[in-house]
């Protein structure tokens, strides 16, 4: 049940995401919005992590682990760039349903690529 507090949660930081985002966008190039954002959110993981005690694991990756790693943070970068596109071109009210559909790919994926069965 805490996986499930944990995304409803999740799911509710990034709908303020949307609301934010779009006010801060007025008047900023959205790559510029989304490099900023990105600075606050690692500083912010860097004091989670270290303040948890958990700093050390940061050099404890294997290198498969480091590249599918490095991979999400490349389709997370690319993900952020075009949802903050679109926010600056459109109403938040229309951009982040399409985004949220992301869901649907996850689950093709993951029947896909990690063998996970459709419950």
């Amino acid at each position: 049940m805490q996986w499930f507090i944990l995304a409803l949660l999740s799911a509710f930081f990034a709908a303020l995401v949307s609301i934010f985002a779009k006010i801060g966008l007025r008047g900023v190039d959205s790559n510029v919005a989304t490099a900023a954002r990105a600075m606050i959110m690692m500083l912010l993981i860097v004091i989670v992590v270290i303040s948890t005690g958990k700093g050390h694991q940061l050099t404890q990756f294997t290198s498969k682990d480091m590249g599918f790693i490095v991979l999400s943070g490349i389709a997370g970068a690319l993900s952020w760039l075009f949802y903050f596109a679109a926010l600056k071109l459109a109403d938040a009210s229309k951009v982040a349903p399409i985004d949220r559909a992301s869901v649907l790919f996850v689950i093709v994926l993951s029947v896909l690529l990690l063998d996970e069965k459709i419950t």
